[in-house]
């Protein structure tokens, strides 16, 4: 299939993605995490902090408090039991974390280069069925990964470099070609939880998005076209440094002769794996070979619309005070458990500026980029205080929301979910993250679309968790008719589209059983 083609229809005709007559093998699925074999492990400790402080300033943290940051970031946290209705089943049984994920299938891995006194300089996994790490690869790697992000950085610096990488069969066993979309979507939530974790305990990140594909999964023994890192983010307790010296054209094939091959053994419990060459061809059409690609998007290409008379001021409001650990332990997403409630204007104006005034470092403009740059926020509201049923646009810079068109639209969206498993008419806040039509393809290319599903998963983290801060949930959701939102919103004339539909508001306790993982 073209893959300009696919990406059209992935997004706008989903149906088309899947192959005729597609039934899932849940008999054969894999295991929602990777497991090793055969290789030194690093327990970390299970006492993990009921709440997050942030650290002491310019003091290397320990290998208890990086066991923290993990198990806060990406570990198990719940073993859950929901009854079902109208099943033979009498329930289902998941273990959750804190980050949501399509199908609770969490696709991605987390891989650390570790420089700390108490356990070997290497590279290792972040084994989150047992919380413990183990040891891919030992040795001083810094020149290696610093030529392998362009040299930009000076990762001597940092103490810490994580790597976010999505194994394709976790959620391809269930979701086909669809799986992509996802894999980026969730790759981002889960960006968006190390930024919070991070920013909490005081550790300067960076995300690069753009570095040597196959230099990096060679260096943690992957197989690019079977599991591919999708962000590299270094951490650091002083701040990172952009390095000004960089270094003249460096490329992947040329890196990967300088360390010896892989040969790890590791288990997924699927006895067959089906092919995907779909997503092999746009992970081949989405590397980098050398660091001659890598680019800077420079200006915001954020279409704003252009203020009218039909806006509305939202009041100041303080910034929220919150315990993030608190809110990722309360977080799940509702979905027949909404209730519907009044909304109070500033409620809506604190959930509006908290989650679009999130700015993170990263390396497509080098600054300390606000999160909507490249993506922005829109919503249809019903029974808000002060604001009359509608669709809108929200405007960060002038906290104002600009009318779009007028009236309940909640049948309207309703009618447009594919899978109706929210019921729209108890939710006050049906939120729409929207981006370019083009999915940055014209700058990064290919690339553009896994990078603009990231950045729109950090929006999507930020937003649920500002929601439970101001006591409300929220249910991120790709089952929607993407044509159906962008017409409400007027999109076309501005190259825009929906990326995800988020409803937000009060929610019920859920019917379930649910233990901590925790010690």
């Amino acid at each position: 299939m073209d893959i300009e083609t696919f990406l059209h229809d992935l997004h706008f005709d989903t149906e088309k993605v899947f192959p005729p007559n597609w039934q899932v093998d849940w008999e054969d699925a894999p295991l929602p995490y990777k497991l090793y074999r055969d290789l030194k492990e690093i327990p970390l400790t299970a006492d993990v902090p009921l709440t997050l402080k942030e650290r002491k300033a310019y003091e290397k943290p320990s290998l208890d408090e990086l066991g923290h940051f993990l198990w806060y970031v990406y570990g198990l946290t719940q073993y859950s039991q929901t009854p079902l209705e109208d099943t033979n089943e009498k329930a289902v049984q998941s273990l959750r974390r804190f980050v949501p994920s399509g199908g609770g299938l969490y696709p991605n891995e987390l891989y650390v280069y570790v420089k700390l006194e108490d356990i070997p300089e290497g590279i290792y996994h972040y084994d989150v069925a047992h919380h413990r790490l183990i040891l891919l690869r030992e040795g001083n790697y810094d020149f290696y990964l610093s030529r392998s992000l362009g040299n930009r950085y000076h990762i001597s610096d940092c103490f810490c470099t994580v790597f976010i990488s999505t194994l394709f069969w976790k959620n391809f066993y269930k979701y086909n070609n669809f799986s992509y979309r996802l894999q980026g979507l969730d790759a981002g939530v889960l960006i968006g939880q190390l930024l919070e974790v991070a920013g909490k305990i005081g550790l300067s990140s960076r995300v690069c998005y753009q570095f040597l594909d196959t230099s990096v999964n060679h260096m943690l023994g992957l197989l690019d076209q079977d599991e591919s890192v999708y962000a590299v983010i270094p951490l650091s307790i002083h701040g990172i440094k952009n390095n000004p010296n960089r270094e003249e054209i460096v490329s992947a094939a040329d890196l990967c002769r300088e360390l010896p091959e892989l040969k790890h053994v590791s288990y997924n419990r699927s006895k067959r794996v089906i092919d995907f060459p779909i997503l092999r061809q746009l992970q081949e059409a989405s590397i980098l070979e050398t660091t001659q690609s890598f680019v800077k998007t420079k200006e915001n290409s954020s279409v704003k619309r252009s203020l009218s008379t039909e806006t509305i001021l939202l009041p100041f409001t303080e910034s929220l005070s919150y315990d993030l650990a608190s809110i990722c332990r309360e977080r799940h997403s509702p979905d027949n458990d909404f209730v519907l409630g009044k909304v109070s204007q500033t409620q809506l104006a604190s959930l509006l500026k908290e989650t679009c005034s999130f700015s993170y470092q990263n390396d497509l403009d080098d600054t300390q980029g606000k999160v909507d740059t490249r993506v922005s926020l829109y919503g249809s509201f019903y029974n808000v205080e002060g604001v009359p049923d509608g669709a809108y646009s929200y405007n960060n810079s002038s906290h104002a929301l600009q009318k779009i068109t007028e009236g309940d639209y909640r049948e309207f969206l309703q009618f447009g979910l594919t899978m109706p498993n929210v019921n729209l008419y108890q939710v006050p806040l049906c939120m729409h993250i929207v981006g370019d039509k083009n999915h940055l393809k014209e700058k990064l290319g290919y690339r553009g679309y896994r990078i603009q599903q990231m950045e729109a998963g950090i929006f999507v983290q930020r937003l649920l968790l500002m929601s439970g801060a101001l006591g409300m949930g929220g249910h991120p959701l790709l089952g929607f008719d993407a044509n159906q939102s962008d017409e409400l919103y007027k999109l076309d004339s501005i190259g825009k589209t929906s990326l995800i539909q988020i409803p937000v508001g009060p929610y019920r306790p859920r019917a379930w059983l649910k233990g901590s993982l925790r010690s």
